[in-house]
């Protein structure tokens, strides 16, 4: 069995590969893998950038104050709180997005939006004037970053066997997730570089940080366009792809997102203010890039150790990590260390990024179990398999990012109504313990194996 690619021999933008087995070992060593890699290489770049510019907001904003825009603590938690808002709502239309025009043809799109936020945040930081009001629209234009990961992850998962997902899935989030720490790294570091315009207050010229992105976004705009393929197997209609709402799991894994991915991207955005108010005496918010960088690693891990160890075990045990990382979080703060508050966060970030790797891998596990026993091992259970993941991925992805909203916010509500961010923490570790509770209940329980051993053995 080979790939078949239709298109007019003078055209190469409307390329479809129609004939598509990753299950078929024959299939997958002569054509399947070298594709898949072609396929998943640039997914990895687009996303990547498109993660950069969602959370480019996050580096900015702590500087704002310096260079002149008079705005409060609170109103700069806003600036990256609601990036994250927007791009939890526009994963579920990305994700529908590949199912209706495939996914190369989705991903050139989605990397040419990119250049939207990163136009209107340079017109913003370049006027001393600009209200912020017009912050605020540029900040939600930023979400369009966001909707980016979920088209990938569910483009992504078509390409790749079901023996091999865990890790091609970890490894294309990782290389997305990492842009979050790459643009936490180099904004410090070209913002007072003067390379274009004149500077703000403090000698700070913050045009180059969306600047920095402009032609890295362009070329991989190109490369998806001329290498990336379309699969006949992602079309399915919007309301096929509808069907899974009225599945249990659909919402129990996105509710597990919210607290693996969720809290990736909340504290990524969070933590260079955090350093801001709680160490005033810190100098460099270069410490903040290292948690996205160590939960970008991570993720890869979370899916090599569910395809070995289970994903609900994995998912189980990183909620326990996270719980012990908040309380690590309050007795920093209560014994007023710097390097033990980083340290806590460093543990936090760590155990997210294998968490979202083990979720990730556990949705395509159990949907294909459900399909196995509602139709029997063949084809079809297969096909519906992957595609009921793909819609689920996705779903999870929007669920899952709206903790980089609730997270941001949280801690602004409590530094504004009490003070301190102890309060947020507080919620912030009773919401772990939940996921513990319901990771158990689902996925881990004797009963479950007995009742439903082809969906419990899937997803443990």
């Amino acid at each position: 069995m080979t790939a078949t690619l239709v298109h007019e021999p003078t055209d190469v933008r409307h390329r479809w590969i129609t004939d598509w087995d990753p299950e078929d070992e024959t299939f997958w060593a002569r054509t399947g893998r070298r594709v898949a890699r072609r396929n998943l290489i640039w997914s990895i770049v687009v996303e990547h950038f498109g993660f950069s510019v969602w959370l480019l907001w996050s580096a900015v904003a702590v500087s704002l104050p310096a260079a002149g825009f008079a705005f409060s603590v609170d109103q700069l938690f806003w600036l990256v709180a609601v990036p994250n808002l927007v791009g939890a709502a526009m994963r579920l239309p990305y994700t529908a997005a590949v199912a209706r025009f495939g996914g190369r043809t989705w991903t050139t799109a989605s990397s040419a939006l990119l250049l939207i936020p990163i136009a209107l945040m340079t017109a913003c930081v370049l006027n001393p004037a600009t209200p912020y009001w017009m912050f605020l629209v540029a900040a939600t234009t930023a979400g369009l970053g966001g909707g980016n990961f979920a088209s990938s992850m569910a483009n992504i998962s078509y390409f790749y066997p079901e023996r091999r997902k865990g890790v091609a899935l970890g490894v294309n989030a990782a290389g997305g997730n990492i842009g979050v720490a790459v643009v936490q790294f180099l904004v410090p570091l070209v913002i007072g570089v003067g390379v274009v315009g004149a500077a703000q207050g403090g000698g700070l010229h913050l045009q180059n940080a969306p600047l920095l992105w402009l032609l890295p976004v362009l070329a991989a705009t190109a490369g998806a366009w001329l290498f990336m393929d379309n699969l006949a197997v992602t079309r399915a209609p919007v309301k096929a792809q509808l069907t899974v709402l009225r599945n249990r799991h659909t919402w129990v894994m996105a509710g597990l997102y919210v607290g693996t991915f969720g809290s990736f991207i909340g504290f990524s955005a969070a933590l260079p203010l955090l350093i801001r108010s709680e160490f005033p005496e810190v100098r460099g918010v270069l410490y903040a890039a290292l948690g996205p960088l160590v939960g970008s690693l991570s993720r890869p891990v979370g899916g090599w150790l569910s395809d070995r160890l289970g994903g609900a075990r994995v998912t189980a045990a990183t909620f326990v990590v996270m719980a012990g990382g908040v309380g690590a979080v309050l007795a920093s703060r209560a014994a007023g260390s710097f390097g033990a508050f980083l340290t806590a966060f460093l543990v936090l970030f760590v155990a997210s990024g294998v968490g979202n790797g083990s979720t990730y891998r556990m949705i395509p596990a159990i949907f294909r179990a459900q399909a196995v026993r509602a139709l029997g091992a063949g084809p079809d259970a297969l096909a519906r398999g992957r595609a009921e993941a793909a819609a689920v991925i996705g779903l999870a992805a929007a669920v899952g990012a709206l903790g980089g909203f609730l997270i941001p916010r949280g801690f602004g509500m409590s530094i504004a109504h009490t003070g301190s961010i102890d309060a947020a923490l507080v919620v912030f570790l009773a919401g772990y313990g939940v996921c513990v509770a319901v990771t158990w209940w689902c996925y881990l329980r004797t009963v479950l194996v007995r009742a439903a051993p082809n969906l419990a053995w899937a997803a443990v």
